[in-house]
């Protein structure tokens, strides 16, 4: 608890300066001026700060390897020089004061009293403005470093590039394993994964589920007549509720007792009609899946034939605010 006190105590002194009434009598002895130690002290928070600024870059550097282990170097480093300079400041730059009780402060009198400590507690300090200058960069550069994180939360600076997807016309369908996806390759009453060719997988705009149904059963509307080539539809995997993941899919084994097929978010189970748009038929998602046009070119290859009927993933992520760019097809 004393080291605290002084702690506290060379910080106010340090940042209240020579303010304040001033008693003619001293309640704390004029220190000796050490000006090693704030050296030292400034160095220290410089570090700290340094550290700081570190663990910004890496976390925005987000193709650098083991950048968790960096993370937490860069920010437990920033904290440790923070305590060292704190420690050094407490036993070697504010004058020791002991006070044989706590302090009263009912009464003005003990307050000034107390406020003069704290002005006298920071007598061997005699770079004030040196200090003051290093001990704002690190808090300014530690709170940053706190702050960084909260950019995960999603886009910052162009929260648009939630709408943007790797889906152009011409891209070809691949597998899991970067295979080429044939028509000829998706049956009915079979889920099927796909990924644009040549672009990253880790947008969430890139996988899409695939199904097969008769032509015959297809209720898509007007707009949409030739998205379906040979009854082959796509559908985005990410569900518009919460962003899971379609992973089920739904077909009717007893056809007479037993639902149309469909496609299920397992984790709210959200359902959605593949033969009516993508259409919500049961649970708490918003919007229907967006579709992504497709055409077969003449190797017999599947093919982007569009761009996606509408912005990918949750609702609550801004995608109402930008539907106008995408109109229903």
């Amino acid at each position: 608890m004393r080291g605290f006190r002084k702690i506290a105590f060379g910080i106010g002194a340090l940042l209240g300066g020579a303010g304040g009434k001033a008693r003619r009598e001293r309640i704390v002895e004029e220190g000796e001026p050490s000006p090693g130690a704030e050296l030292w002290f400034v160095a220290l928070l410089l570090l700290s700060a340094a550290f700081a600024v570190g663990f910004i870059f890496v976390y925005a550097t987000g193709g650098l390897p083991h950048r968790t282990q960096f993370e937490g170097i860069a920010l437990g480093g920033s904290l440790l020089f923070l305590a060292a300079a704190l420690i050094l400041m407490s036993k070697k730059l504010v004058v020791s004061e002991e006070l044989p009780e706590d302090y009263p402060l009912p009464h003005s009198e003990e307050q000034e009293q107390v406020a003069q400590i704290v002005r006298e507690s920071g007598s061997r300090f005699t770079r004030k403005r040196l200090v003051g200058g290093a001990l704002g960069a690190c808090a300014s550069a530690l709170g940053l470093a706190f702050i960084a994180p909260a950019v995960s939360f999603g886009p910052v600076f162009d929260p648009y590039e939630l709408n943007q997807t790797p889906w152009r016309r011409g891209k070809r369908l691949v597998s899991e394993d970067g295979a080429p996806i044939k028509a000829s390759d998706i049956e009915e009453n079979t889920f099927y994964t796909a990924y644009p060719e040549h672009s990253t997988r880790k947008d969430i705009a890139a996988p899409l589920v695939l199904v097969r149904l008769p032509t015959q059963a297809l209720r898509l509307p007007r707009s949409r007549r030739n998205w379906a080539p040979q009854g082959i539809l796509a559908y985005s995997k990410i569900c518009t509720h919460a962003g899971c993941a379609i992973s089920l899919y739904r077909k009717p084994t007893f056809p007479p007792v037993q639902p149309r097929p469909a496609l299920v978010c397992p984790c709210h189970y959200s359902t959605f009609d593949p033969a009516d748009g993508g259409s919500v038929i049961f649970g708490p998602a918003g919007r229907n899946l967006p579709q992504l046009p497709l055409m077969i070119d003449g190797a017999g290859h599947l093919r982007a034939a569009g761009l996606m009927s509408g912005p990918v993933g949750p609702s609550w992520w801004g995608v109402r605010l930008t539907r106008a760019k995408y109109q229903e097809r």
